[in-house]
């Protein structure tokens, strides 16, 4: 069995982390299935939206640490430099939105690669845990980075820190995701939303998402420069002239993604 299962249709690309018999708890294998997946789903022209989430009741419990103290395994060193920076990466880099859907847990590096996407929905469930310091580790897989970017300092520091347990309302309410629904509730709002997205201007969404990254180093002069950059390729597309039209003659725009 697969522990990465990609499934394409409608213009959505789902990325289901399939181990549920250890929570998805990444080993080697399924990081590098899962890089193999997001640079599918990078190629893809037809994939205009992509979608994260687990099997059975977890998002993904982080690393698996029987991996971790295997003398034949990889090592800590390759763990980060060959599987989850390099999905950190790609997720960040994928000209399309990337969301997180939240099942269950999503613990150490799990709850991180959700964090790394675009937008983060959870189940009321779900819980987000920075478990690292609780074995003696530091938050990684760009944990440090994103954190404290979408809660502040004193919040991840905490967080980090304490190691607490951060139920999904707080974590909405806090701003580390962006909404929360019920269990009952779940699949049906996580589809209206990738569908929506779906048949949104994809260049334009993919430039915004690239804007988004560069505002994490540049000061304001630089930044005003790469929206000008980015709104001029923007404004070159397909989809922009639909909009414009579709505006002007107060119908709905039917974008192509080009």
């Amino acid at each position: 069995m697969s522990s990465i299962v990609l499934d394409v249709r409608n213009g959505v690309a789902t990325i289901l982390l399939n181990r549920p018999q250890v929570l998805n708890a990444f080993n080697r294998e399924m990081a590098l299935q899962m890089q193999e997946a997001l640079e599918n789903c990078d190629q893809e022209e037809q994939v205009r939206v992509v979608v994260i989430t687990g099997e059975g009741k977890s998002f993904s419990a982080g690393q698996d640490l029987s991996e971790v103290v295997d003398p034949d395994g990889p090592g800590m060193k390759r763990i980060l430099k060959e599987h989850y920076n390099p999905i950190i990466k790609q997720i960040r880099g994928l000209q399309k939105p990337v969301i997180a859907a939240v099942n269950g847990v999503a613990a150490g590096a799990g709850a991180n690669i959700a964090l790394s996407c675009d937008i983060v929905l959870a189940t009321s469930s779900a819980i987000f845990l920075q478990a690292f310091s609780k074995i003696g580790l530091i938050p990684d897989s760009g944990g440090t980075y994103f954190l404290p970017r979408l809660i502040g300092w004193q919040k991840a520091s905490a967080i980090m820190m304490l190691g607490e347990k951060i139920a999904a309302s707080e974590a909405e309410r806090m701003g580390m995701i962006y909404k929360v629904f019920s269990d009952e509730n779940f699949k049906n709002e996580v589809e209206k939303i990738i569908n929506t997205l779906a048949e949104m201007p994809t260049r334009a969404l993919a430039y915004t998402k690239q804007a988004l990254n560069v505002s994490f180093i540049n000061d304001l002069d630089t930044q005003l420069d790469a929206e000008d950059s980015f709104q001029q390729r923007a404004a070159q597309s397909a989809d922009y002239k639909e909009g414009v039209e579709s505006f002007l003659a107060k119908r709905k725009p039917v974008f192509i993604g080009k």
